[in-house]
């Protein structure tokens, strides 16, 4: 992951959600499970691991929608109900940490994935970086 530069801004498509993440990633990933695939009409999310602490909303709120993850574990999906952006997650089997999607931030150029999860399910297409760490499934804890 590239210097990450915090704080770091993002929000919805519409623009009526903001927000601001306050401290440094502790992690950067792409996830392939077959959740995140139909959440974000893509091969994978990619994303920003933080403290639901370090993510603060100045504008709006989100709403939830509580999936039952890959895992079997409970994953609040946040999205914005206006415009349906996917915002963040947060999953049960990492609890404490937001999964912001990295397309929302307002330069997500520094986010250089370190790690794919989920790559059992991954779409063949799904090409990345030769340098990354590959998981079948979720993270160890």
């Amino acid at each position: 992951m590239s210097m990450a530069p915090i704080p770091a801004t993002g929000g919805c498509l519409c623009g009526s959600i903001r927000y601001t993440v306050t401290e440094t990633p502790a992690m950067s990933a792409v996830c392939h499970c077959r959740n995140c695939q139909q959440q974000s009409g893509s091969a994978y999310s990619v994303m920003i691991a933080v403290p639901l602490a370090a993510l603060q909303f100045d504008a709006g709120q989100p709403r939830c929608y509580r999936d039952t993850g890959t895992s079997g574990q409970p994953v609040d999906r946040y999205f914005c109900g206006d415009c349906g952006s996917p915002l963040y997650s947060d999953v049960a089997v990492l609890p404490g940490m937001a999964f912001v999607k990295a397309g929302t931030l307002d330069d997500p150029a520094w986010v250089e994935p370190t790690q794919a999860l989920w790559c059992d399910s991954a779409l063949p297409s799904a090409r990345l970086a030769d340098d990354i760490t590959r998981l079948p499934g979720n993270p160890p804890v």
